[in-house]
């Protein structure tokens, strides 16, 4: 309260100005005297009643060219500080003004529908940013901010066309974006069945982002349904050379698909190459298991200890803990029970997942950060151990 109140005194100031100014031109007897109104806010704002405080000053401030700016700081202030009622009240009473210039109006439209944002009026700051997309200097800032509130209300067919008329107004390129937008819709497709409007999306997703793993996830996805085995494979593994972090996302597939075709030697020797050049948790774990199945328990531990070694994780070691369980001696079983129970414990508490651009941590994927609110940035997060190395 005492900061608010010190933050008014500018406001009272700028009021018995405005207002002195005001009876100069109307000369009279007391001229010169501030008005009894201007004393009445100076009452209210030492007794501690901003509310009151504010009415009366913004009464006194005339809407011209000399006063707009402060009533636009005194709104753009108390949204900032969560007063959202308070700025909403000052830009409307601003508007209302008929003296405004088209600059001057279009600046307290733009305010207003950001306070409306900021107080979850979605369908009111939508109505203004949209007649603020044809008068410049506001139509790239409207149109971000309608980007914004279509994301949030997941409608994803105005995303893109909001992003097609913000693109030739700014440097940076919104390829990204858009073929998020597209993957979206290609996903609702997907729920209805129409995997062909499906396919169609995703064709655009990579027209204007060559490179969209989501897009050929879900190519591989279509594929996959249609039991096109080699063209899953093909697919995911473009999906892995280009960013190998989404390793947990396409394994499932990837496994399930050399399975049907008998080719897991063949899988085998991917995954080792792709462990020599980008080695991760699931990667080991999915090896180790892969080995246990077709060359048994004692070469897939024999496999985990030597790349512990090299790159220590906790994952492995749960692995590997795992694979020693039913050793005969009665003693080391328990123990090594015990050891696999913490840590799984300790796994589980991790988060799986992590935006490489804020730090956002989430225990499953996101593919628009909850936090930056930037697309395709969370991806899985390894668990090293805090030792250097492991010992047989």
């Amino acid at each position: 309260m005492q900061e608010l109140l010190w933050l008014l005194l500018p406001l009272a100031a700028a009021s018995g100005w405005f207002a002195a100014r005001r009876t100069q031109t109307r000369p009279s007897p007391r001229a010169g005297r501030q008005p009894p109104t201007y004393f009445k806010g100076l009452n209210h704002l030492l007794n501690e009643e901003p509310d009151k405080a504010i009415d009366v000053f913004v009464q006194l401030l005339e809407v011209d060219s000399d006063t707009v700016e402060t009533h636009l700081a005194l709104g753009n202030l108390f949204r900032r500080r969560g007063e959202v009622e308070r700025a909403i009240r000052i830009h409307q009473n601003l508007i209302a003004r008929p003296a405004l210039t088209s600059e001057e109006r279009g600046q307290a439209l733009l305010e207003l529908g950001q306070d409306y944002m900021r107080a979850g009026l979605f369908d009111r700051a939508e109505s203004l940013f949209r007649e603020l997309t044809d008068i410049q200097p506001y139509a790239r800032q409207a149109l971000r901010n309608l980007q914004t509130i279509y994301e949030h209300e997941k409608d994803w067919a105005s995303c893109l066309e909001v992003a097609d008329r913000l693109s030739p107004l700014q440097e940076e390129p919104l390829n990204l974006q858009k073929a998020q937008y597209h993957c979206e819709l290609a996903e609702q497709s997907l729920a209805q069945g129409d995997q062909g409007t499906a396919s169609s999306l995703l064709k655009k997703a990579l027209a204007v982002q060559r490179d969209c793993i989501r897009a050929l996830h879900l190519q591989a996805r279509i594929l996959r349904d249609n039991d096109d085995c080699k063209g899953v494979i093909r697919l995911l593994r473009r999906v892995l050379e280009q960013d190998p972090g989404y390793l947990p996302e396409v394994l499932p597939d990837l496994q399930d698909c050399h399975n049907r075709l008998g080719s897991t030697v063949e899988l085998k020797k991917y995954l080792l190459e792709l462990q020599e050049k980008a080695p991760s948790d699931h990667l080991l774990v999915a090896l180790s298991e892969l080995i246990k199945d077709t060359e048994g328990k004692e070469a897939a531990a024999v496999f985990l200890l030597q790349a512990l070694l090299e790159h220590p994780s906790l994952a492995g070691l749960q692995r590997l803990v795992r694979l020693n369980v039913n050793v005969p001696a009665a003693d080391a079983l328990q123990a090594l029970e015990q050891l696999e129970q913490v840590l799984a414990s300790l796994l589980s508490e991790q988060p799986g997942y992590q935006c490489v651009n804020c730090g956002y941590s989430a225990k499953t994927l996101h593919w628009q950060c909850p936090s930056c609110r930037r697309w395709g940035t969370i991806k899985h997060k390894a668990h090293p151990l805090d030792c250097q190395q492991i010992s047989p």
